[in-house]
This record gives structure tokens, C-alpha cells and sequence, in this order.
């Protein structure tokens, strides 16, 4: 059995997730979540889905980045 990177539970179903040189074992999509997923440069909550992004950085939707200043980032196409 292989232990999570992250809360250290002992599981026989454990999965390995691979992003460029970055690498982790998991026992639990929410425990690869906490590795894996950006946070957003505004509110802090994790971003599970494309985001947005900016010079400034990575943010959960346009709403937070226009908060943090940037300017011309749309959530949707008008």
C-alpha cells in the first residue's frame, strides 16, 4: 500500500499525478486538489477549472482579478 502525500492515509488504491517535473501520490482527487490546484491571487480559493489569468497571476474568475486591479478579463464572450 502507498501513503498519500498529503494527509498520510495508507490506501491500497492510490493514484500517482504527474504535472511537468512536479509529481504526487494520492489517495483522494480532494487530497491532489490541495497539491496540485492553483489558489486564486484574489479570494485564495483553489481554482479546479480554467481560470483566469493575467500578468499579475492566476485568478478564479474575472470578477476577483478586476478586485486585484487587473483590467479587460471577461468570464464569458459577449
Amino acid at each position: 500500500m502507498a501513503t498519500c502525500d498529503v494527509c498520510g492515509n495508507h490506501y491500497d488504491k492510490t493514484f500517482r499525478l504527474i504535472q511537468g517535473e512536479k509529481s504526487g501520490t494520492f489517495d483522494s482527487f480532494e487530497c491532489a486538489i490541495h497539491a496540485f490546484a492553483p489558489t486564486c491571487g484574489h479570494c485564495g480559493c483553489r481554482i479546479l477549472g480554467h481560470g483566469v489569468e493575467s500578468g499579475q497571476g492566476i485568478f478564479c474568475c474575472a470578477h476577483c482579478a478586476q478586485a486585484s486591479g487587473v483590467e479587460g478579463l471577461a468570464d464569458r464572450a459577449q
